[in-house]
């Protein structure tokens, strides 16, 4: 097994839901009022520290992580379905570094703890939310809100399990690479 313990990914949170223009019609009630339902929030990135992992491996191997977009607003006030959350699971003592500005996002070292790195767009308002006693019949709604997009990049910090101090030219290198499988140089 490889030890990688650096890494670069590209996340997008899902996008929020359009609301919906809609109007209620029903027998013996031909002009219902608005009813347009809101749409749904778009899905989170989180990563969640898991101890048993103890390096980047798993998620070297999927370079871009894209959350749910969340479901757009229906009629008769059906608000849309929220996007799922992705969740990515991090070895204990995992820096989260925004890829552009180098400028350190979270420090996850304690167990089961979660960081949500890239929030979903919030959804958009279906026209039932826009009524008022001065206009009774909007026929207005909003789009739902973009989710965050960033890359990052991900460094583990490892401890060493043993240190070797020596004076110079004491053989220090030699001995590594004939107790282990190291090439030092």
């Amino acid at each position: 097994m490889k030890f990688i313990d650096h890494t670069t990914l590209s996340v997008k949170a899902g996008n929020g839901g359009m609301g919906c223009i809609a109007f209620l019609r029903e027998k013996f009630r031909p002009k219902g009022g608005p009813c347009g339902g809101d749409g749904g929030h778009g899905g989170n990135i989180i990563f969640q520290v898991n101890p048993q992992l103890g390096t980047l491996q798993d998620i070297t191997l999927k370079h871009h992580y894209r959350a749910e977009n969340g479901a757009n607003g229906s009629g008769k006030n059906r608000h849309g379905k929220d996007g799922k959350d992705i969740i990515i699971k991090i070895p204990p003592g995992t820096i989260i570094k925004d890829a552009e500005t180098e400028q350190v996002l979270k420090d996850l070292t304690k167990a089961n703890e979660s960081y949500v790195v890239a929030k979903g767009g919030n959804g958009g308002f279906g026209n039932a939310r826009f009524k008022s006693k001065r206009q009774t019949a909007p026929r207005i709604a909003n789009d739902g809100q973009k989710g965050e997009k960033l890359n990052i990049e991900l460094e583990l910090k490892v401890l060493a399990d043993v240190g070797l101090v020596g004076f110079p030219n004491a053989g220090k290198s030699t001995f590594i690479s004939k107790v282990s499988n190291a090439r030092p140089k």
